[in-house]
């Protein structure tokens, strides 16, 4: 019997078969209410086989405390940032992921921010149920070019349903997949400029890395159309945040709609949740039964093999 920490809430808090096979494996689980900071994770470092894990700070020096009882990190999602994979990769410990099971909602959920900027849904709302009967003019995005950044899976989402919008697009990537960037009529851009300059609408689906980390900022901002909309379900790192709220305020980016913040859950004083025309969810894109239900499955399968002796389903990390 391994003893498992277990941080994702939506997997705790989501009914569904995963609850009942974790209950039914025998192992011992104990329950963390994530995303934990370094000094939690360091607080309990060395007292588990296994982490079923979110967005956590897994560092360095949390992995190395959690030697040598620690065999796998279960990873519930597919962004990795969160984890130092390469000193778990040095200690021979499995990162295991779960890709290809939430680009569905989380294209659906943008589109959902998206229509909430353009159409102000949000003051709209706020003011009819307060009893007033106000109304702002709201945008149209059918015709409206939209820049995908990072054609991935939940990048090829967005295309599908751009297209469905009556939106021409167009990509960034380093990786391209020729084949549907032609049957979907998506234009590539060789630079990143090249996308921000050529859209009204900018939506992020890279990975956060060391050259993507603040790729938006004061400098690329500047590039981008007058009144185009900005938006986030990747990583909050992705964007300089002080820029971002400067532009805003100075009118020159119509609107930010994120899922993702830098902190999460962010303090009180946040820039972000005081700029005018940005709306912030908390990082719910993902957060569906079916979606939550899929990431569980598959997150608590790759944990489960591994423990029975058996290669996972996506392993991250290879040695």
């Amino acid at each position: 019997m391994a003893r498992i920490l277990l941080t994702t809430t939506s997997f705790q808090d989501t009914p569904g078969p995963h609850l009942t096979r974790l209950a039914e494996s025998g192992h011992e689980v104990v329950c963390e209410r994530g995303p934990l900071t370094e000094a939690r994770m360091l607080e309990l470092a060395g007292q588990f086989d296994g982490f079923l894990c979110g967005d956590d700070a897994i560092t360095k020096a949390v992995i190395e405390k959690s030697l040598p009882r620690l065999k796998i990190i279960a990873k519930y999602g597919i962004g990795l940032d969160k984890i130092d994979v390469a000193t778990a990769t040095a200690n021979k410990i499995p990162v295991t992921f779960t890709p290809g099971v939430n680009h569905t909602t989380v294209a659906e959920h943008t589109f959902g921010l998206l229509l909430t900027l353009v159409k102000e849904l949000d003051f709209h709302i706020s003011e009819t149920k307060a009893g007033r009967w106000t109304r702002h003019v709201g945008h149209e995005i059918a015709g409206k070019t939209i820049g995908i950044v990072g054609l991935g899976r939940i990048g090829k989402e967005m295309v599908i349903r751009a297209k469905a919008f009556g939106m021409p697009a167009v990509a960034y990537d380093t990786y391209w997949d020729d084949a549907f960037a032609k049957a979907h009529n998506v234009t590539r851009c060789e630079k990143l400029t090249d996308l921000l300059s050529a859209s009204d609408i900018i939506s992020l689906h890279t990975n956060l890395t060391a050259k993507t980390h603040g790729m938006i900022n004061a400098t690329t901002l500047k590039i981008m159309r007058k009144g185009s909309i900005l938006l986030n379900c990747g990583r909050g790192e992705l964007i300089d945040n002080a820029a971002v709220v400067e532009s805003l305020k100075a009118g020159h980016l119509g609107g930010y709609g994120t899922d993702v913040l830098d902190v999460e859950p962010p303090p009180p004083d946040h820039p972000l949740l005081h700029a005018p025309h940005c709306i912030v969810t908390p990082h719910i894109g993902s957060r569906t039964h079916e979606s939550v239900q899929r990431q569980a499955g598959m997150a608590l399968e790759n944990l489960l093999l591994f423990l029975d002796g058996k290669p996972p389903i996506a392993q991250a990390n290879k040695f």
